[in-house]
C-alpha cells in the first residue's frame, strides 16, 4: 500500500519531533561541544591534573596556613583517664555513653581507672534489637511486603550502630558490668560477619511470620518468636560469649590497693557505683536548622528495645546547646556528643576544624550551603558519637574550641582525642546529651510538649557509628 505523500512528510515531521522531545533535558552533541570548549586546560589545569592523578584529594587540598601544632590546653576540663577503642565496629554510641559513665564513677568513688564492658551491653542490644524486628514484622504482618514500614523494617532488621537511648535503655534493664568480667572478642571489635550472618538470619524468620496464617493465635505466634530468638542467642553467645548473671569485683582506692572484694549482679554493681536514672535524669538535644527550634520531636520505632523509648530530642539553637555544655563541664561532668565527624577531619593531628582542607583553591570553584541546606541535600548529618570532655573559654568567656574524647584508640587523632574548633561546632555539631540539672526551666517545659513523629526512615536521624 502506498501512502500518500503528505501523509509521509506528516509522519516523517512527527517522528522528527518525537526524536526531539525525547532528547530534551539530555546532553546532546551541542551541549557537549559547549562544555568541551569551556575546558581550557591551562598550565594550571595541567599541574593540577597531574597531582591529582597519583594524589589524595585531601592531601593535596591540605591547608598550609593552619598550624602544625595542637594546642592541648583547655580552661575547664573533665578528669577522664583512658582511652577506648572500638575497633572496626559502629558501636560509638555505646562507647561514648559508657565513657560519661565511667568518668563520673571514677569521679565519684576515687578510683584510679575504670572501663566497663562494652561486648556486655553489646550482647543485650543485638538480641534486644532482633526481637524488636520480629516483634514489628508480627505487628506489620498484614500490610504489604511493599508498605513503607515493611519495607524498612526488612531493610534494617539490626545494625551494630545506635544512640543515647539505646545506652539509656540497655543499661537500664540489663547493668553494667566491669571489662574484666567479659573481655571483648574479635566478633565484638570486627561486627560485620556476625552481623550480616544474623540480619540474614532474621530476614528468613520475618518473612516466616508474615507467612503464619491470619488467624493464628497470639500465643501462638508469641512461641514461634521466642523460639527464634533463640537461635539467635546461642549466635551472639558463640561470637561474643554468654553474659554474666553475677560476679565477684574487687574495687581499689587511688593507689591502686585493694579496698573491698563483693559478689554483684550487673544491675546491683550499676544501682551501686552509677545509680542515675539514665531515662529521667537525662534529655537529648539536637541543633537541627532544618526544622523549627524549641521544638519536642520523636523518631518512630527508633529505639533498641521494643518495650524501651523512641528517640525524643527537642531541637535548639546551637547557641543554646553550647551555655549547657559549659555549664555541665564546668561542673566536671562529661556529656554524650554527636556529629558529622568526617567533615573537615585531619585525623592524624586530631583536629576538626573548618580551614583543615581548602578544596575551593583546588578545585576553583566554591562550596556554599550552609548547615540547613546541607541537611535538607543529604549532604550532612550525625555519623559518629564521642564524649565533650573540656572547653576552652577567651578573656571574654566565649568558646573558642572544644575536646572530644574518642573511641579510636590511643594513638589516634591527638592522644587518642580530637580537637574541635568553636566555628566547627557551629557546622556539624547535631546532638548532645545533658543531664537535666545543667537545663534551664524554659527548656525543660519543652518536655511537656506532645512531640511531632517523625518517620523511622528519616535520613536527618541515621544511627551513630
Amino acid at each position: 500500500m502506498r501512502i500518500p505523500k503528505i501523509m509521509l512528510l506528516a509522519l516523517l515531521a512527527f517522528t522528527a519531533a518525537a526524536g526531539e522531545a525525547q532528547n530534551t533535558g539530555g546532553i546532546d552533541a551541542e551541549m557537549l561541544g559547549r562544555l568541551r570548549d569551556s575546558y581550557k586546560y591551562t598550565a594550571q589545569d595541567k599541574a593540577l591534573r597531574n597531582a591529582l592523578a597519583g594524589t589524595d584529594i585531601q592531601k593535596l587540598a591540605a591547608n598550609a596556613d593552619v598550624s602544625a601544632e595542637v594546642d592541648g590546653y583547655f580552661s575547664h576540663r573533665v578528669p577522664t583517664k583512658g582511652i577506648t577503642d572500638q575497633q572496626s565496629s559502629g558501636r560509638c554510641w555505646l562507647f561514648s555513653g559508657m565513657n560519661v559513665l565511667r568518668a563520673k564513677m571514677m569521679a565519684e568513688h576515687d578510683l584510679p581507672e575504670c572501663e566497663f564492658s562494652q561486648v556486655y551491653c553489646f550482647f543485650y542490644d543485638q538480641l534486644e534489637k532482633a526481637n524488636l524486628f520480629l516483634q514489628g514484622v508480627i505487628d506489620t504482618r498484614n500490610r504489604p511486603m511493599d508498605d513503607k514500614m515493611v519495607e524498612w523494617l526488612f531493610k534494617n532488621p539490626l545494625s551494630d550502630g545506635g544512640q543515647f537511648t539505646g545506652v539509656s535503655d540497655i543499661i537500664g534493664k540489663y547493668g553494667l558490668v566491669p571489662r574484666e568480667v567479659m573481655n571483648e572478642t574479635y566478633s565484638a571489635n570486627n561486627t560485620a560477619c556476625i552481623a550480616f550472618l544474623i540480619k540474614l538470619k532474621l530476614r528468613e524468620y520475618g518473612l516466616q511470620l508474615r507467612k503464619l496464617p491470619a488467624k493464628t493465635k497470639a500465643s501462638v505466634i508469641e512461641a514461634k518468636k521466642a523460639e527464634m530468638l533463640t537461635t539467635v542467642y546461642r549466635m551472639l553467645a558463640l561470637a561474643f560469649g554468654e553474659p554474666p548473671t553475677e560476679f565477684t569485683w574487687t574495687r581499689k582506692d587511688a593507689k591502686g590497693n585493694p579496698v573491698e572484694t563483693k559478689t554483684y549482679t550487673p544491675k546491683s554493681f550499676y544501682d551501686e557505683y552509677i545509680g542515675d536514672d539514665l531515662t529521667g535524669d537525662y534529655v537529648m538535644l539536637m541543633n537541627d536548622p532544618s526544622r523549627p527550634y524549641y521544638k519536642l520531636y520523636e523518631i518512630d520505632y527508633d529505639r533498641h528495645m521494643y518495650d524501651g523509648y523512641n528517640w525524643t530530642y527537642i531541637n535548639l539553637p546551637v547557641e543554646d546547646i553550647k551555655a549547657m555544655a559549659i555549664a555541665s563541664i564546668k561542673d566536671s561532668t562529661a556529656m554524650y556528643f554527636s556529629c558529622d565527624v568526617a567533615k573537615c577531619l585531619d585525623s592524624k593531628k586530631g583536629t576538626l576544624d573548618l580551614r583543615n582542607y581548602d578544596y575551593e583553591s583546588l578545585m576553583g570553584t566554591t562550596f556554599g550551603m550552609d548547615k540547613k541546606q546541607r541537611i535538607q541535600t543529604f549532604a550532612s548529618g550525625s555519623s559518629h558519637a564521642m564524649t565533650l570532655v573540656a572547653v576552652n573559654l577567651d578573656a571574654e568567656g566565649k568558646p573558642d574550641k572544644w575536646l572530644l574524647e574518642n573511641s579510636w584508640g590511643a594513638a589516634s587523632g591527638y592522644k587518642g582525642h580530637l580537637v574541635m574548633t568553636d566555628e566547627w561546632f557551629d557546622e556539624y555539631m547535631f546532638r548532645l546529651v545533658v543531664e537535666k540539672k545543667y537545663v534551664p526551666q524554659n527548656i525543660l517545659d519543652i518536655l511537656s510538649q506532645k512531640p511531632t513523629l517523625l518517620p523511622a526512615w528519616d535520613p536527618m536521624f541515621a544511627e551513630d557509628e
